[in-house]
């Protein structure tokens, strides 16, 4: 009686799995095509390879997410000019359609 009852925790567990995996994909809510979830892979890359070679952004601490065209950048830079530059890098990259810049500023140095 015990190993049917594991053999049916086990089946459960795995029949689940996939489930708990795909909830928050953008693409199994619909709130993006599998298109526009690869466009918008191919424009994350697009920019944090513009950062990482930009001379005043440090790309390792600058994070780049889209959806649908509309980019956030998020994390922590050393000056107003590099949060600004990276929105620029941003803004000028093909199929970005709106840049929310919510780089973060340090504050009592």
């Amino acid at each position: 009686m015990k190993r049917k009852i594991a053999y049916l925790t086990l089946a459960a567990g795995l029949a689940l799995t996939p489930l708990a995996f795909t909830t928050g994909c953008a693409v199994t809510q619909h709130r993006e095509t599998a298109g526009a979830y690869a466009k918008d892979k191919e424009i994350q890359a697009k920019i944090k390879t513009k950062l990482y070679e930009d001379k005043i952004v440090k790309g390792t601490q600058v994070e780049v997410n889209s959806l649908n065209g509309v980019v956030q950048l998020s994390g922590f830079v050393d000056s107003a000019e590099a949060k600004d530059r990276a929105g620029e890098i941003a803004s000028s990259t093909k199929g970005v359609v709106q840049v929310y810049n919510n780089l973060l500023l340090p504050t009592g140095r």
